[in-house]
């Protein structure tokens, strides 16, 4: 099959420090390449990818000091995606709505994979005006805000199954992974972390537009003996960061749409504790792969339960549900389906009846 994918240009794709959908889409193209897909991964210029690379910009814009309108980037991209879209029998745009307009002016179906929150007012109108194109959404709970739209399937995330290895013997400490936001809840971890008097990681990259949310909230509370602030950390210290963890702690306070950390702990066989929050209840196992809580002071009671969970069971909840080759199966699955209805309704489009033409004899 001839496969377009899609990624947004602020990461390169797979991420050198912090980016969840461009290292989903990573992992996506990669295992369609070896299993034998013609894909054409449109992506900035520094990604690492074994499929044909078309770049509209040399670097991922959110590392690159120069660039000043990365929207005016994503616009040329899609332009030169739909321009060439016959060449494909399938595009997968993970860019949000952006495409949405140029699908439905070519007969290449386009699926359009989710990767963001939905409960924003002005998404409903958007999605339903163009109510054929197909929506992959990447847990259940995240589509419950949109109504009135094709949903294709529910596609869990997915990781290579050797990226993380399995480390049965952490230490005692915890691990917050990911981004400083107000949603994400760092105060929490630290505040929780604290109370349960079990020493804190934090990994984590602070936005330009959360600079001063942690400098007013975060920053004062980083003195603390038992915590420890690392920054953004890349691929390699990620993977030793989440094998030493006791728990991932998880205090998110926003409908995550799914939480890719949550699945790269269980690869690695960290149990997670998390809030009761957007997707974490289809991700963890309550009692099995972690303690979903709803209180700061549940969340300190897991802490000093989590090593009653089996780590082993966790990788093994890893690779039965959140596999690359089981997430790239059921795109496949959902392509195919897609490709086979376009085909179809191209099918039955009849041409005009053109009426016989009429020979007019002159009257005697």
């Amino acid at each position: 099959m001839r496969i377009a994918q899609v990624a947004p240009l602020y990461e390169r794709v797979p991420p050198v420090l912090y980016g969840g959908t461009e290292r989903v889409v990573s992992y996506l193209t990669e295992e369609l390449v070896r299993v034998g897909h013609d894909v054409t991964l449109f992506a900035s210029g520094d990604s690492l990818t074994q499929a044909k690379l078309e770049a509209p910009c040399t670097r991922a814009v959110r590392l690159d000091p120069t660039c000043q309108d990365p929207l005016a980037l994503h616009v040329r991209m899609l332009g030169q995606v739909y321009q060439r879209a016959h060449e494909f029998d399938v595009i997968h745009c993970h860019t949000d709505y952006l495409g949405l307009p140029l699908s439905s002016f070519v007969s290449t179906p386009t699926v359009l994979t989710l990767h963001g929150r939905l409960d924003i007012p002005e998404l409903g109108p958007l999605f339903r005006t163009y109510p054929h194109t197909p929506l992959v959404s990447i847990s259940d709970v995240q589509r419950q805000p949109l109504s009135g739209v094709s949903w294709a399937r529910t596609i869990y995330h997915g990781l290579p199954l050797d990226l993380y290895p399995f480390q049965p013997r952490p230490r005692n400490s915890l691990l917050f992974l990911g981004r400083i936001s107000p949603e994400k809840r760092p105060d929490s971890a630290i505040r929780i972390a604290c109370q349960a008097g079990v020493p804190l990681r934090i990994a984590a990259k602070v936005d330009k537009v959360d600079q001063a949310y942690f400098d007013a909230r975060i920053r004062p509370l980083l003195h603390h003996p038992l915590i420890e602030f690392i920054g953004e950390v890349d691929e390699q210290q990620k993977r030793t960061l989440l094998g030493d963890a006791l728990a991932l702690l998880f205090p998110i306070d926003w409908p995550e749409p799914f939480g890719l950390a949550m699945i790269e702990a269980l690869a690695c066989g960290t149990p997670i504790i998390a809030r009761r929050r957007g997707a974490v209840p289809e991700v963890v196992h309550d009692g099995v792969t972690g303690f979903i809580c709803e209180t700061d002071d549940d969340m300190v009671a897991a802490i000093h339960r989590v090593a009653e969970l089996d780590r082993a069971t966790c990788r093994h909840e890893f690779e039965h549900r959140f596999s690359v080759q089981r997430m790239a199966r059921e795109y496949v699955t959902v392509y195919e389906r897609c490709l086979r209805a376009s085909r179809s309704a191209a099918a039955v489009i009849t041409p005009p009846v053109v009426s016989p033409a009429v020979t007019h004899t002159a009257r005697p």
